[in-house]
């Protein structure tokens, strides 16, 4: 807190319990750089703290007058909290400037350093597993799955993925919510959505010519692919 932020909360808690007040200028002036030197690395409000409400608490439920130790603590306390929560994945959509493919250069731990520091000083939310796996990504990724079919045991799924690889392979992007080539149409061979792609073959016999289903997709269809997820992910941050 500022210099200005912590006489602020003295003044509130003052108010709140008058035994606090006091008349020396001196002495008054020597408790708030006190608080101020113990309250500078704690913020007046973040994600889920508030100073003068811990502070509040505080008078209304201990007999003893407040320290500013007693609103420190529970800071870091907080903090401690917020940042076991905190997953600490890389989100590459939040971090435009950084290369997805240098995963270990200067700028992607630059990034990550920046963002816990964010979060540890309360200026932005930590990244929870229920962040992770509720909300509209999960909801995408909940109707891609359902799209593909219904539920069976993993057990089974693990068995049967060896003989059907396209649909395994489906499977796995929507569980990662990543994008899926088979979602958009192939503007190479004509596949529809939902469909594999088409490759030409010649019989050298009768040189009559026949498609059969590619186990890759044409690059284009990739291209559009990830546009299109891209496009959905950006609507989905844009309505959180």
């Amino acid at each position: 807190m500022t210099p200005r932020e912590v006489a602020a909360l003295l003044a509130y808690v003052v108010k709140l319990d008058p035994r606090l007040a006091l008349d020396d200028q001196a002495a008054a002036a020597d408790r708030l750089a006190q608080w101020c030197d113990l309250l500078s690395d704690v913020p007046a409000t973040a994600h889920g703290w508030d100073a003068a409400r811990v502070a509040r608490d505080h008078i209304a439920r201990s007999p003893y007058r407040i320290q500013p130790s007693d609103v420190s603590r529970p800071w870091h306390t907080h903090k401690a909290d917020v940042m076991s929560r905190h997953v600490g994945t890389f989100e590459p959509t939040a971090h435009p400037e950084v290369d997805p493919d240098d995963r270990f250069g200067d700028a992607y731990v630059a990034a990550l350093r920046s963002e816990r520091l964010a979060i540890a000083a309360g200026d932005q939310a930590p990244t929870t597993h229920r962040a992770l796996t509720a909300g509209p990504a999960a909801a995408e990724v909940e109707r891609r799955l359902a799209a593909l079919g219904a539920y069976m045991p993993p057990t089974v799924a693990q068995v049967l993925a060896r003989y059907r690889p396209q649909r395994a392979e489906r499977e796995r992007l929507a569980r990662a919510d990543a994008p899926d080539p088979l979602t958009v149409p192939c503007t190479w061979c004509s596949a529809p959505e939902g469909e594999p792609c088409r490759g030409r073959a010649v019989n050298p016999r009768n040189e009559q010519t026949r498609y059969r289903p590619r186990s890759k997709p044409h690059p284009c269809r990739v291209e559009d692919a990830n546009a299109a997820h891209l496009a959905r992910r950006n609507r989905q941050e844009a309505h959180a």
